[in-house]
């Protein structure tokens, strides 16, 4: 008799992962322990303590995971029909559209109040989508559509404003993130990047909406990384 196929670590990780996304969608990210994720992935709770160290570190890599299989920058970078603004607004839209992720997201946001967790978002960040932004950016400035002079200095402050407006990290009411975002929309304008269309403008204030009247913007403070392996419970 053949000897079952003794999975990598990293296949371990992926159908962790792939299990973990499609019950933080369908149950929610506090209803879900991790051993209803390895029930789903069929395994041992002690495998899943071998590749992450907390429900919470799953969250934050199936943020990356999902962003880089559906990344909207890649989408827009080689379509010639577009300038650089264009493109920019173009990947906004894409984001947007992603609802799976930005389920995912807006189920994250409560993490950010931990700083351990927060800084290492900052960083993925800034390493991630500051080159990203900086290339568009540029290429707007090459074909006239973007007119600014600091490319390099925009590319750095836009994913940080995310952060800014997250209610866990900068404490708001509804209305005051409101504020905040026309804020931050009439200063890029300013500097020459008019990001935001009415699509993009109800789209931000329905997503402000969603995280001020939900928990998701009260939730308390998510137990620190392997801090406790044997809570699984509903909350973090």
């Amino acid at each position: 008799m053949a000897r079952p196929v003794k999975k990598t670590p990293e296949q371990w990780k992926k159908e962790i992962l792939d299990a973990a996304q499609k019950l933080f969608i369908s149950k929610g990210y506090g209803e879900t322990s991790v051993s209803d994720i390895m029930d789903m992935v069929g395994g041992a709770k002690g495998m899943f303590y071998r590749c992450f160290q907390s429900k919470e570190e799953v969250m934050y890599a199936l943020g990356n995971q999902m962003f880089f299989e559906n990344n909207p920058f890649d989408a827009v970078r080689e379509r010639s029909d577009l300038n650089g603004l264009q493109k920019i607004r173009s990947l906004l839209a894409l984001n947007q559209s992603d609802a799976e992720r930005n389920q995912i997201n807006r189920q994250a946001i409560p993490m950010l109040k931990d700083s351990h967790i927060l800084a290492a978002a900052v960083g993925e960040n800034r390493r991630v989508l500051t080159p990203l932004w900086l290339e568009l950016l540029e290429e707007g400035k090459r074909d006239g559509s973007i007119k600014t002079e600091y490319t390099r200095e925009l590319s750095e402050l836009l994913p940080l404003i995310n952060f800014w407006l997250m209610p866990s990290v900068f404490p708001a009411t509804e209305g005051e993130l409101l504020h905040k975002y026309h804020f931050v929309a009439e200063v890029l304008a300013y500097m020459g990047l008019p990001l935001y269309d009415d699509d993009t403008a109800s789209f931000t204030e329905k997503f402000i909406a969603d995280i001020t009247k939900t928990s998701c913007g009260q939730n308390a403070m998510p137990e620190k990384a392997g801090s406790n392996k044997e809570n699984e419970g509903g909350g973090p």
